[in-house]
């Protein structure tokens, strides 16, 4: 419906000074609005608290005069009530207003015809009073609307199309477009980005290799083609099908001979010519000549980084061994083409898979295939002969090294014997089952094909650290000793890097083979630093520090929504030999929540005969009744399949609140006043409480999380975890839960989860999100267009489901595993972290996309790691400034944590909830828990 100018849609009205007349139409103007309808001159709620309203300086939507204030494309109709006119005047003119505001209806959730004349739009009631005619007639229709027929739902629900054009998409991959920000202080800064230049005039030819008769071996195609290096030329790239040169061969197809060495058999090798691509176009190409480097560098890859053997470090108390290495990636930034270098290092254990087996094999003789499955299957293991990587995927029990397997000949040959002659190794213990690894490999079609390898245990080094090595403080304390390197050392680590490339004469031609040359040094640029934001707590406001940490005020003021705990509400489930313990922590907790303003009464201590699982199973079902709020469940040791278990019980079969701590936790007096202050705060999250909040001005706004948990088995389902902010302040959060297929990363379930959270929405404000801001982690470089084809139109099509609802979307993927860095050169000792705040959005970012870095969180030792935040879909046209420092304070609401995180809160809280789902609990919570932070 186009939009009508104020004369041709509104007429305008008239009351008494100050009879009834006057005071009905003063109700009707302040009736709640609603998205769709066009009353203005609106004012903040009263339910709004005050640090939701915009105090001008803040972020406000492109193209508002303020984002409390009404839209600018809307004007003001309000007139001032004149003197004179009768009741019945006023009457007839306000239903001539009630059928304009109707015009564009509210969105409303779209249920069956019954349920809308039985429970939204009954049948008026015939009264006599004019206080019924106005009560049925007036404020029945201000609440709900008539919904759309079942046919036009269904063809609203068909035309996906039509939705996706709904969303008004645009591309966001447009150079043209200015996607950066002038909001903050600007700071110097280098980064681990270095340019590499491109000679003139140089270009990649592009060929397609066929081989006749056919050959599927990659490693023959290979030995085939290089065969022919004569003709072709020996400066080549190739990847088994197509073929890279430098320079354009004579013939648009061309053909060779060449003999297969094994039979004999004269090979035809028809080089086809595809295409002529620019430099700056083949960044798969660059990627592959810089392992090439590595390897003239000495390097050996394990997985997808190179380390150097040689420079390894011991750790021997621990029995690990470190890695020292390099990541390298070649992209096509704003800047140019660029390649981002970091420093790495592999931790490698030095015990084998073999001293696993047999230490299992001694302790878990009846239960040893399941206990070795658990230990090995998931793991990445290393092969020293080699210096390969593998993930195993399974444990051949029926199967060792006795076995025979078929070699390229076809012949069958013993794996003890093929290690002897192939690497000199000899098999100590040939009884001892082999180790699957199922790899993808390409065929003769270029097809993806599965092919398994089998490796010999006792050959086979544990790679990276298990729990119970991050959770020793002695452990993490050695290991960081070499791995968490400062800014400086990092940046004179990539000088190095770069001085040996380019003095290296083989690795230097390698590049100028090419055309290419690397820069002698990094990139600077120049970035922003967002001021500092204000912490708001129930009687006090905390200034934002330069650190964005508030841990002592946290725990010293009264937290926005306290929730207290009656007496005999909550039970303390713990063995005999804690009850000390548990006496101390629960006294602790009623004393340290006064000044929180939580009132916490006096438990119901319960006593565990032993601890085994089912006793604490038992005794939370035993004692549970409909008043009880939580359990704290003091565990003597840390056991996986004890706390799955009572999470389980608690949240599918309870839906009760449950705080587990570990023992060792609470045995410091020194200690426990600190570590109580901050279980409180999270069981006051788990309750349903509220602690801090900061100033959200835009208005109507739902934010939400998108996180997936998979399986490292890759056995069970992944688990979706959503959860989307339900109220003003962004402080109180819906959370849904969604199962999909093992190791899909792409969310299938996306469209329910967000409609039952819009639904949520409604059903307690009685109105819809305006605009919706999404950000979903998780999600590859390689994936984006894939989110943005299958995720955006799922979300597209949800709006259907309510009447004439068009809301602002926004979709930011969040990547928080980046090998980018960023070093502020402000400091006088050099190179150093940059604050909380940073803005990188220009020169290193991407391309063809809408995104930039953020560094969010403070960090006291080594090097902080920014967080790339890529808008796939700006929906709203929400100014960069905006969309930044929107971001920027959504890394403060993360009630685990008094101070700022690396990502939005909505997205650990996604990944919180999906770890616990997907680990623990195994199937979806109950109900009661959707709108209670139970899994923090």
């Amino acid at each position: 419906m186009s939009k009508m100018s104020t004369d041709e849609t509104t007429p305008k009205l008239t009351a008494g000074r100050g009879g009834r007349g006057a005071a009905i139409y003063k109700a009707l103007l302040s009736l709640p609005r609603y998205p769709g309808q066009t009353t203005e001159k609106t004012e903040p709620s009263a339910a709004v608290p005050p640090l939701c309203v915009s105090g001008g300086e803040d972020v406000q939507v492109a193209g508002a005069t303020a984002l409390c204030s009404p839209r600018s494309d809307e004007s003001s109709v309000t007139s001032v009530p004149s003197v004179g006119s009768s009741r019945g005047a006023i009457i007839s003119q306000l239903m001539k207003r009630r059928s304009f505001t109707t015009s564009s209806p509210i969105a409303t959730p779209v249920t069956s015809s019954a349920e809308v004349k039985e429970k939204i739009c009954p049948e008026p009631v015939v009264a006599r009073g004019r206080a019924e005619f106005f009560r049925s007639h007036f404020m029945g229709l201000t609440k709900t609307q008539p919904l759309k027929s079942d046919s036009q739902d269904l063809s609203d629900k068909l035309s996906l199309t039509e939705s996706v054009q709904h969303l008004n998409i645009t591309d966001t991959k447009d150079d043209a477009v200015i996607r950066q920000g002038t909001t903050g202080t600007k700071f110097s800064a280098m980064t681990n980005w270095i340019r590499l230049s491109i000679e003139e005039n140089k270009a990649v030819f592009e060929y397609e290799v066929k081989f006749e008769p056919p050959i599927d071996a990659l490693n023959l195609r290979f030995r085939l083609l290089n065969s022919i290096k004569d003709e072709i030329g020996s400066v080549k790239s190739f990847d088994g099908s197509i073929l890279w040169l430098p320079i354009k061969l004579p013939n648009e197809i061309v053909q060779h001979y060449t003999t297969n060495p094994f039979t004999k058999e004269t090979v035809t090798v028809k080089i086809i010519y595809k295409k002529r691509s620019h430099m700056d176009k083949s960044v798969q190409l660059y990627n592959v000549l810089f392992n090439r480097i590595m390897k003239v560098l000495k390097m050996a890859r394990v997985g997808r980084s190179y380390y150097a053997p040689r420079g390894s470090v011991l750790v021997p108390q621990h029995k690990l061994e470190i890695w020292p290495g390099y990541v390298t990636a070649v992209s096509y930034q704003e800047g140019g083409i660029m390649l981002c270098c970091d420093v790495s290092h592999r931790i490698l254990r030095t015990e084998t898979c073999y001293e696993i087996l047999t230490d299992l094999c001694e302790m878990q003789r009846s239960n040893f295939k399941a206990a070795a499955a658990k230990a090995l299957v998931g793991c990445i293991v290393l092969t020293r002969y080699n210096n390969r990587s593998y993930r195993i995927d399974d444990i051949l029990f029926d199967q060792n090294a006795e076995s025979t397997f078929k070699n390229y000949k076809g012949e069958e040959v013993r794996y003890v014997d093929y290690y002897y002659d192939a690497y000199g190794i000899k098999i100590k213990d040939p009884r001892q089952p082999l180790l699957l690894h199922r790899t993808n490999m390409k065929d003769g079609n270029n097809q993806g094909s599965k092919r398994v390898l089998c490796l010999i245990p006792e050959l086979c080094y544990m790679t990276g650290m298990t729990d119970d090595m991050r959770s020793d403080f002695r452990v993490m304390k050695d290991i960081a000793q070499h791995t968490r390197i400062t800014p400086t050392v990092r940046q004179a680590s990539l000088r190095t890097f770069i001085k040996n490339v380019n003095e290296t004469p083989e690795a230097h031609q390698i590049l100028a083979d090419w055309g290419l040359k690397l820069h002698d040094c990094t990139v600077p640029l120049e970035g922003r630093i967002l001021p500092p934001e204000t912490i708001y707590f129930a009687n006090n406001t905390v200034p934002g520090l330069d650190i964005a940490d508030w841990g002592r005020d946290a725990c010293r003021e009264k937290v926005i929504v306290p929730v207290d705990v009656k007496p005999r509400c909550w039970l303390m489930l713990f063995c005999a030999k804690d009850q000390q313990r548990a006496h101390k922590f629960g006294d602790m907790l009623k004393q340290v929540t006064r000044n929180m303003g939580i009132h916490v009464g006096e438990p119901q201590m319960v006593y565990l005969p032993n601890d085994e699982t089912q006793s604490y199973v038992n005794s939370l079902k035993q004692f549970y009744h409909d008043a009880l709020q939580l359990a704290v469940i003091i565990f003597p040791s840390q056991r996986e399949d004890r706390y799955a278990a009572v999470k389980r019980v608690a949240c599918l079969e309870l839906a009760l609140a449950t705080q587990c701590i570990m023992s060792r936790t609470i045995s410091h007096d020194a200690k426990l006043r600190s570590v109580t202050q901050k279980i409180a705060l999270q069981i006051n999250c788990k309750l349903g409480g509220e602690l801090w909040a900061l100033k959200i001005p835009i208005t109507g706004l739902m934010v939400c999380g998108i996180d997936v948990y998979h399986d490292p088995t890759r056995r069970g389902a992944s688990t979706v975890g959503f959860v989307a902010s339900i109220n003003q302040t962004l402080t109180k959060w819906y959370s849904h839960v969604s199962f999909q297929h093992p190791g899909d990363e792409i969310v299938h379930g996306l469209k329910i989860c967000l409609l039952e959270a819009i639904r949520h929405y409604h059903k307690l404000h009685h109105t819809l999100p305006r605009s919706i801001m999404m950000y979903r982690d998780g999600v590859s470089d390689g994936q984006l267009k894939l989110v943005e084809d299958h995720e955006l139109p799922q979300l597209a099509s949800i709006f259907h489901n309510f009447q004439s609802y068009e809301p602002k979307l926004y979709l930011i993927i969040v990547q928080k595993r980046l090998n980018t860095r960023i070093f502020s050169t402000m400091s006088s000792r050099g190179l150093d972290n940059p604050p909380p705040g940073s803005i990188i959005d220009h020169s290193i970012t991407r391309r063809y996309w809408y995104d930039f870095l953020l560094v969010s969180q403070h960090v006291r030792q080594g090097t902080v790691s920014p967080t790339h935040y890529v808008v796939v879909h700006d929906g709203g046209n929400l100014k960069v400034d905006n969309m930044q420092r929107l971001t920027y304070k959504l890394t403060h609401l993360y009630y685990n944590w008094p101070g700022t995180i690396r990502v939005p809160a909505p997205c650990q809280y996604a990944h919180k909830l999906a770890f616990l789902i997907g680990k623990s609990v195994k199937k979806e919570p109950a109900v009661e828990l959707c709108d209670k932070l139970f899994f923090l």
